[in-house]
């Protein structure tokens, strides 16, 4: 069944050799070329440092994204915290604390030096910055107080 035809040649012509030839071996190269890439472990594992390198870089970038939404949104609701606290105060309460921010003002004026009115108006600057996680902080121990106070007395 595998046998040629009697009609037909069965012997190749030199060129078809070549070229069977010339097949061959390009087939053979890359063969070796696959093989050689196999048994070339400390490229292999370049390869795989590189690629879990990646995949952790992105992981990385993904759970700072996330982390950033996680922050934004305590802020969020440590603001709105505070501002509830804040609306909760009767204005007598409001009124004698700003009253009494403004006295200390002034006498801060007065007597405190310079360098240490520059050091307080520093961190002036970096509490406005961070207004909201300062403002759940206050709130947060105000709560913490309140809890302590009402256990002792129960």
């Amino acid at each position: 069944m595998n046998r040629p035809a009697e009609d037909k040649e069965t012997t190749a012509g030199p060129d078809e050799l070549r070229d069977q030839v010339e097949r061959t071996r390009a087939e053979l190269g890359r063969t070796v070329e696959a093989l050689a890439a196999q048994a070339d472990v400390k490229a292999r594992v370049k390869g795989k440092a590189a690629e879990v390198k990646e995949e952790a870089a992105v992981r990385a970038e993904e759970v700072r994204a996330k982390a950033a939404v996680q922050v934004e949104e305590v802020r969020a609701k440590a603001a709105d915290l505070a501002h509830r606290a804040q609306d909760k105060l009767p204005d007598t309460v409001r009124d004698t604390a700003a009253a009494q921010a403004a006295r200390a003002g002034r006498l801060w004026d007065e007597k405190a030096p310079e360098p240490v009115r520059q050091k307080a108006a520093q961190g002036t600057r970096a509490a406005r910055d961070h207004r909201g996680l300062l403002l759940a902080v206050a709130v947060a121990g105000a709560v913490v107080l309140w809890r302590v106070r009402r256990h002792g007395k129960g």
